[in-house]
C-alpha cells in the first residue's frame, strides 16, 4: 500500500511539475509593429498549440519542462521558431511578411505541402487576409477575382465556379471539396455554390486547381477543383460575429434590402478536445428574369443563336421567361382554332355553324404566366457547421466528427427554370488523420423540400382549364366575326380583321378564364400545382437522393527516404430516390457504385532544383469499363535562391456520366429526357401522347406511349427532320433525307491535358504564367432526336394507303408527315474532334510602400468543327479574353484599408438546353473600404459590386445582374 501511495505521489508531482510551464506573449509584424491576430502557436513535435487573439496576444500552458521550442506561423508570413528556456516566459515574436504570394504554401496540387512557386501545376489561392480585403459582397463572390476563374451567377445565392471552358450552371466537370467532402448535390451531381458551403468566419484557406486532376482526385476532377478548408478549433478559438446589410439594385427588381449575419464559436476544452460551431443566414431578393422574346427552339441550328420568332401575326408563342404558353391547340385533338369552333357548333353552340368556315385554321397558345408571377424571388441561405475534434495522444493524431447543414431558396436554370424552395442538404463525416495519413467517411443527404419546375407550374395551371379557355377564345372570335358581317362587312373583311379578332378573343378569354396573378384563386392553384409531384398535373421537384463516400490516403515520407510516396483510394455509392419525378426510380431507390485507387511518387534531384512528380489512378464505375489516369510533371528551380521556376506537365482526366445522364426519365415539355443506362431504357414510358386526327382516320390509336428505348433505337436526327421538312415545303419531299439517329449509350468522357508554366519572384514583384492544350475524347452531351408515334424508322412496315393518298407508304413516314412525332433528348458522346487551349499570365507587386497591385490576362479558345457533328452542342460558354486588375492597401493609414477590383471580359456564345445566345462584353468594378477599431476588436467595411451599374447577364434566360451595395461589421474576425 505504501509503495502504491509513493508511486501515485511521484506521478502526481511529475504531472504537477509538467503542468507548470506557462508561456505568454504577442506576435507583431516586423515592419509596422502592428499586432497579428490569428497567428498559430504550436509546440514543435507535439499537437499542442493556440492562436493569438485580436490584439496579437497569446497564452499557452504545457505539461513539459523547458527547454523546448514553439513554432509561430500564419499564412502570408514566414514561419519562425522560438526556444522556451524557462517557466512563465514572456516573449514578443516578429513575423516577416512573405515576399510574394508565390512563397505561400499549398497542399492540394500534390496532396503534400509545397510552395506555390514549386507547385507542379497551376494553382490559385485565397486566405483569411484576402477574405478580409475582398471587394465582393461575399468571399465566394470574390473567387471571380482570381486569375483564370469564371463565376457564373445563377441567382443571388447560387454561383457556379469554373475554369478553362465548358461552363454551365449544372457544372458536373468542376469539383468542390469542403473540408475534404464533395458537397455536390447527390441528384444533380454539381455543387450549389456556397449554399452548403462554409461561413466566411470559418474559412482558413481556399485553393483552386484549374484543369484536369483525375490522377489524384478521381472522376469529375475534369475542369478543376475548389478546396475550402476551415479553421481548426485547437488553433482558432473564440467567438466571432459578423453582420452585413445593404441593397441589391436592378431595373426590373428595383432596390431590395438584403441581410447576411453569422457567428462562429470555438473552444479548446483541453489539449485533447476542442469543438466549434458556426451559423450564417442570408436573405435577399433574386435578380428578375424578364426575357420575353419568343424563341423557336425546335428549328434552331446547333452552333448558332436560338432563332427569334417575330411576334407580328403570331397566335402561338413560346416566350422564354413565360411559362404556360406551351399549351396550344396543335397539341390537342382539335388541332386548330377552326377545329374548336366546329366542335362547339356540333355540340353546345349550333349558332356558330354558319361562321365556322370563317374561323382560321390557326394554332393558338394560351397566354402564359411571367416567371415573376410564379415565384416570389426570395433568396435565403442558412448554414450550420458543427465539428468535434479529439486528440487521444500527444502526437498529431486527430479524430474529427463534422456535421454540415444547409437550407435555402434559390433559382436554378437547367433544361427549365426551377424555384428551389426550402431545399435541405446535410453532410456527416468521421475522419481520422495526422500528418501522414487520413481516413474519412461521409454521407450527403438532400431533400428538395418545396422546390418546383416553374415551366410545368405554368403549363399545368393552364392545362387545368384549357378546354374552357380555348372554347371561350373561339366563341369570342366567332362573335367578333359575326359582328363584322352584321355591320355589312364581307367574309374578306373578316379575314382582314384576323389580327384584331385574335387580340380581342385572347383578351376576353384571359379576363374570363385565366387565373389572375395575385388573386386568392391564382395563389391556391399555384400552391396545388407546385405541391403535386406528377408532372402530368403538377410541378413538384421531389428528391431524397444520397451519396455514401469513403476515401483514404497514406504518405510514406517517414518510412521511405529516397522519394515521397503516397497511396490512396476512394469508394462511393449513389442512392437515387426521386419517387419517379426525376429518375426512373418508380419502384424504389436506384443504387450504383464507383471506386478507385491511386499512387504518387515525388522525387527531387540536382540539389532539390529538379522535381519529378508521377501519379496514376484506376477507377471503375457500374455500367462502364475501368479507367486509368496518369499524370507526370517536371519542375525546375532557377537562380541562386531558387526564385524562378519552370514546369511542364502531362495529365489525363475523365468524367463519369452523371446520375441524370444515366437514369433520368423526365418530360421537360420541349423534349423528353431519357438517360442511357441499359437498365433505364425500358423503365421509362411516356404519358399518353395524342395522335393527329388523320392518323386516327387511318386506324392508328388516339394516343400512344413511347418507351425510353425508342429514343435510342427508333428515332431520326433533328437535323435530318429539318432537311426533310425543307424538301416538303419546297414541293419535293425526299424521304431519303431522313437519317436514323440511333446513338450509342453514354460512356465516360476523357481529356488529355498538356501544360507549361513559369513562375518567378523579382524582389517584391511576382510573375505567374501558364499555357495549356486540352484534347477531348467521347465528350458527353445531349442530342435531340425525334421518335415517330408509330412505324419503324427503317421503313420496314408499310401501310397500304389507296392511290389517291400516295399508295403504300412506310408508317414512320406517315407519322412524320402528320406531325406525329415526339422530340427526345438523349445522352451520348460526340465523335467529333474537340479541343481547347489557352493560357494566363498574372503579375502582382507591392508599390509605394504597402500598396498591392495586380494584373492578369486569360485567354481561352475552343476548337470544334460543328459540321463534324451537326446535332451536337458542346457549350464552351467562356469568354475568349478576360482581364482582371486589383489595387489596394491594408493600411493606407493606421487601421484603414481599401481594395478595388476591375474585371473585363469580351462577348461569348452561351449554349444550353434552355436557350442559346451571345452574351455581351462587360466591365465590372467592385470596391470596398474597411476600418479596424482594435479596442472593439472590430472591422467595419462598406463596399459595392458592379459599381458602374450597367446590368449584365451570365447566361441567356437568367436574371440581369445589377449592383449590390453593402456595409458590414465583423467582431473578432
Amino acid at each position: 500500500m505504501k509503495k502504491l501511495v509513493s508511486v501515485f505521489f511521484v506521478l502526481f508531482i511529475s504531472v504537477s511539475m509538467f503542468a507548470q510551464t506557462s508561456i505568454t506573449g504577442s506576435v507583431i509584424e516586423s515592419k509596422t509593429g502592428q499586432p497579428i491576430p490569428g497567428a498559430n502557436i504550436k509546440v514543435v513535435g507535439k499537437s499542442i498549440g493556440t492562436t493569438t487573439d485580436f490584439d496579437g496576444n497569446f497564452s499557452l500552458k504545457i505539461a513539459q519542462n523547458p527547454p523546448f521550442s514553439i513554432e509561430v506561423s500564419l499564412i502570408g508570413y514566414a514561419s519562425t521558431e522560438v526556444e522556451i528556456t524557462q517557466n512563465d516566459q514572456k516573449i514578443t515574436i516578429s513575423l516577416e511578411e512573405s515576399a510574394t504570394a508565390l512563397d505561400e504554401v499549398v497542399v492540394s496540387a500534390s496532396r503534400t505541402p509545397e510552395r506555390i512557386l514549386e507547385s507542379p501545376v497551376t494553382i490559385e489561392r485565397m486566405d483569411v487576409r484576402e477574405i478580409k480585403n475582398t471587394s465582393s459582397p461575399t468571399f465566394y463572390d470574390g473567387l471571380e477575382n482570381l486569375k483564370g476563374v469564371d463565376v457564373n451567377t445563377n441567382s443571388l445565392t447560387f454561383k457556379s465556379v469554373n475554369t478553362r471552358g465548358f461552363a454551365t450552371f449544372a457544372n458536373t466537370r468542376f469539383m468542390q471539396l469542403v473540408d475534404g467532402m464533395d458537397n455536390s448535390s447527390p441528384a444533380l451531381n454539381f455543387n450549389l455554390g456556397n449554399l452548403l458551403g462554409m461561413s466566411e468566419l470559418d474559412v482558413n484557406t481556399v485553393e483552386l486547381l484549374p484543369g484536369a486532376s483525375s490522377a489524384l482526385y478521381g472522376a469529375n476532377a475534369f475542369n478543376g477543383i475548389l478546396f475550402m478548408t476551415s479553421k481548426n478549433p485547437f488553433n482558432s478559438e473564440g467567438v466571432s460575429v459578423y453582420g452585413k446589410t445593404g441593397l441589391t439594385s436592378s431595373k426590373e427588381a428595383g432596390d431590395n434590402q438584403f441581410a447576411d449575419v453569422g457567428i462562429r464559436m470555438a473552444h479548446k476544452f483541453s489539449d485533447k478536445f476542442a469543438a466549434k460551431a458556426s451559423f450564417s443566414f442570408l436573405k435577399g431578393t433574386e435578380w428578375y428574369a424578364t426575357d420575353y422574346n419568343d424563341y423557336d427552339h425546335l428549328n434552331s441550328i446547333p452552333g448558332e443563336s436560338t432563332t427569334l420568332v417575330p411576334e407580328t401575326g403570331q397566335t402561338a408563342f413560346d416566350r422564354l421567361n413565360v411559362y404556360g404558353d406551351e399549351v396550344k391547340l396543335s397539341e390537342t385533338p382539335f388541332g386548330d382554332l377552326q377545329g374548336v369552333a366546329g366542335f362547339l357548333a356540333s355540340t353546345t353552340n349550333p349558332e356558330l355553324g354558319p361562321l365556322v368556315a370563317l374561323i382560321p385554321k390557326d394554332d393558338v397558345s394560351r397566354t402564359g404566366y411571367k416567371e415573376r408571377d410564379l415565384t416570389d424571388y426570395q433568396a435565403e441561405s442558412a448554414k450550420v457547421d458543427i465539428a468535434l475534434h479529439y486528440k487521444p495522444f500527444e502526437d498529431d493524431l486527430e479524430i474529427i466528427y463534422n456535421a454540415k447543414f444547409g437550407k435555402g431558396n434559390t433559382i436554378y436554370q437547367g433544361a427549365n427554370r426551377y424555384s428551389i424552395k426550402n431545399f435541405f442538404m446535410q453532410q456527416h463525416k468521421i475522419e481520422v488523420r495526422n500528418d501522414d495519413f487520413f481516413v474519412r467517411a461521409y454521407m450527403t443527404d438532400e431533400d428538395a423540400g418545396d422546390s418546383y419546375d416553374m415551366r410545368f407550374a405554368g403549363i399545368n395551371m393552364n392545362k387545368a382549364n384549357a378546354s374552357q379557355w380555348f372554347g371561350t377564345y373561339a366563341g369570342a372570335y366567332a362573335t367578333g366575326a359575326g359582328q363584322i358581317l352584321q355591320g355589312g362587312g364581307s367574309p374578306a373583311d373578316v379575314v382582314a380583321a384576323s389580327a384584331q379578332l385574335h387580340a380581342g378573343a385572347r383578351q376576353f378569354a384571359d379576363a374570363n378564364v385565366t387565373l389572375q396573378p395575385g388573386t386568392p384563386e391564382f395563389k391556391a392553384a399555384l400552391e396545388a400545382t407546385a405541391s403535386d409531384p406528377d408532372l402530368a398535373t403538377g410541378a413538384k421537384f421531389q428528391d431524397n437522393t444520397r451519396i455514401y463516400h469513403a476515401d483514404a490516403n497514406y504518405n510514406f515520407h517517414k518510412l521511405v527516404d529516397f522519394a515521397d510516396i503516397q497511396v490512396g483510394g476512394s469508394w462511393r455509392q449513389y442512392s437515387l430516390n426521386s419517387s419517379g419525378t426525376i429518375f426512373t426510380d418508380y419502384d424504389g431507390a436506384i443504387d450504383y457504385n464507383e471506386y478507385g485507387a491511386y499512387t504518387q511518387i515525388q522525387k527531387k534531384y540536382l540539389e532539390d532544383r529538379l522535381k519529378f512528380t508521377g501519379s496514376i489512378r484506376y477507377d471503375k464505375a457500374k455500367n462502364f469499363d475501368g479507367n486509368v489516369s496518369p499524370r507526370i510533371s517536371l519542375s525546375y528551380s532557377l537562380g541562386q535562391d531558387k526564385t524562378r521556376n519552370v514546369r511542364a506537365s502531362f495529365q489525363t482526366g475523365f468524367r463519369n456520366p452523371t446520375t441524370q445522364d444515366q437514369y433520368i426519365g423526365l418530360d421537360a415539355s420541349q423534349a423528353i429526357l431519357v438517360g442511357s443506362a441499359p437498365d433505364n431504357l425500358d423503365r421509362y414510358t411516356s404519358n399518353p401522347i395524342a395522335n393527329s386526327a388523320t392518323a386516327q382516320q387511318l386506324g392508328f390509336p388516339a394516343t400512344v406511349q413511347l418507351s425510353g428505348r425508342s429514343a435510342y433505337e427508333n428515332a431520326y436526327t433533328l437535323a435530318s427532320l429539318r432537311a426533310f421538312g425543307a424538301s416538303a415545303a419546297a414541293g419535293s419531299p425526299n424521304p431519303g433525307l431522313l437519317k436514323v439517329g440511333n446513338f450509342d449509350y453514354v460512356k465516360p468522357e476523357k481529356v488529355t491535358a498538356y501544360e507549361i508554366g513559369y513562375r518567378a519572384v523579382f524582389g517584391r514583384l511576382s510573375l505567374d504564367a501558364s499555357a495549356y492544350y486540352n484534347k477531348y475524347e467521347d465528350f458527353i452531351g445531349n442530342k435531340t432526336v425525334v421518335v415517330p408515334h408509330y412505324g419503324q424508322v427503317d421503313f420496314s412496315d408499310i401501310i397500304p394507303l389507296p392511290a389517291q393518298l400516295g399508295g403504300p407508304t412506310p408508317a414512320a413516314l406517315i407519322a412524320i408527315g402528320n406531325g406525329d412525332w415526339q422530340p427526345f433528348q438523349v445522352y451520348t458522346n460526340s465523335k467529333a474532334d474537340i479541343a481547347s487551349y489557352g493560357g494566363s499570365v498574372g503579375v502582382s507587386s507591392k508599390v509605394a510602400g504597402n500598396y498591392s497591385v495586380g494584373l492578369s490576362y486569360t485567354y481561352a479558345k475552343f476548337d470544334f468543327d460543328q459540321e463534324s457533328d451537326p446535332d451536337y452542342e458542346a457549350g464552351f460558354n467562356t469568354p475568349e479574353n478576360k482581364v482582371k486588375f486589383s489595387f489596394g492597401n491594408t493600411d493606407v493609414i493606421e487601421n484603414l484599408g481599401f481594395n478595388v477590383n476591375v474585371r473585363w471580359s469580351d462577348e461569348y456564345f452561351w449554349q444550353s438546353s434552355f436557350v442559346d445566345a451571345v452574351i455581351d462584353a462587360r466591365t465590372v468594378v467592385d470596391a470596398q473600404i474597411n476600418y479596424t477599431v482594435p479596442k472593439w476588436k472590430s472591422t467595419f467595411k462598406i463596399g459595392g459590386a458592379n459599381l458602374g451599374g450597367k446590368e449584365y447577364l451570365s447566361a441567356p434566360g437568367n436574371g440581369k445582374i445589377g449592383s449590390q451595395y453593402f456595409a458590414s461589421w465583423t467582431i473578432n474576425p
